[in-house]
């Protein structure tokens, strides 16, 4: 009972203090701002983008605590949903700084993931998924001469989630500095597709815009830029690595990417 009350106790703290920073805006917020939430769909990340576009010219620092709080959050709690704050960053920080901070947001809170698990979540883990994490611990033995390469590859072919693959990586013995870069390296096709299409959007006014030219071969170089490293890796899989390749197909057609 002492690591679950544990647990409870750093989500409740890390709820209200994410709460008080949403609900307490500096300055003068136009109305709206009241109700800042995590966004569940297009219409609610656009409604969501357009007041921080607003809000974030005169309180950029706050707007980016506010920013890195929220995917902290998610990310150190397993929590679905990080594509929506993807293309928020895009929106908010421009393609590249918004891809970099992203990308950085997602190792890291990937990492307090981990160690939330290491530190309060193993034996729950091993109890609800037994199944899996024998799956996974086989898989990582099988390729423990290669584990990083092996790491990256179920990061952009999942074999299994995202969120998933962070709470068993302390049981399966992963070292965390390997965790890390696999995480940052793993991510970045697909964060980067994320925000580059948040940046895209974001200065889209019209829906003749979306089907302009210039947008049109845009999407198209990043679809073309996020698979280039993909192909590399699933190549160095093939070859070198120990997959279930039924399994992996099944995940790629029916699964979702989750972070």
């Amino acid at each position: 009972m002492r690591p679950l009350a544990g647990f409870l106790l750093l989500l409740g703290g890390a709820t209200a203090g994410l709460y008080l920073l949403s609900a307490r805006l500096p300055g003068e917020p136009r109305a709206g701002s009241g109700s800042l939430k995590f966004p569940s769909d297009l219409e609610e990340l656009q409604e969501l983008a357009e007041f921080l576009r607003y809000y974030n010219r005169e309180h950029h620092a706050y707007v980016l605590l506010l920013f890195c709080s929220a995917y902290l959050y998610k990310q150190c709690f397993a929590i679905p949903g990080s594509s929506f704050l993807n293309i928020l960053g895009g929106a908010l920080f421009g393609p590249w700084m918004g891809l970099l901070l992203c990308s950085v947001l997602s190792s890291v809170g990937a990492t307090c993931c981990y160690g939330l698990s290491n530190a309060f979540g193993k034996k729950i883990v091993v109890y609800y998924f037994p199944e899996k994490v024998a799956m996974l611990q086989k898989k990582v033995e099988e390729n423990r001469n290669s584990l990083f390469f092996f790491l990256l590859f179920l990061r952009v072919f999942p074999m299994t989630p995202n969120w998933f693959l962070n709470l068993t990586s302390p049981i399966l013995n992963i070292p965390v500095s390997q965790f890390f870069l696999s995480v940052f390296i793993g991510l970045l096709p697909y964060n980067f597709v994320c925000v580059q299409t948040g940046s895209i959007l974001s200065q889209v006014t019209s829906l003749d815009a979306i089907f302009s030219w210039s947008t049109l071969f845009k999407m198209l170089a990043i679809a073309m830029a996020a698979l280039i490293p993909g192909t590399f890796i699933k190549q160095f899989g093939q070859k070198h690595l120990s997959v279930d390749k039924s399994n992996q197909n099944v995940h790629l057609l029916n699964g979702k990417k989750r972070s």
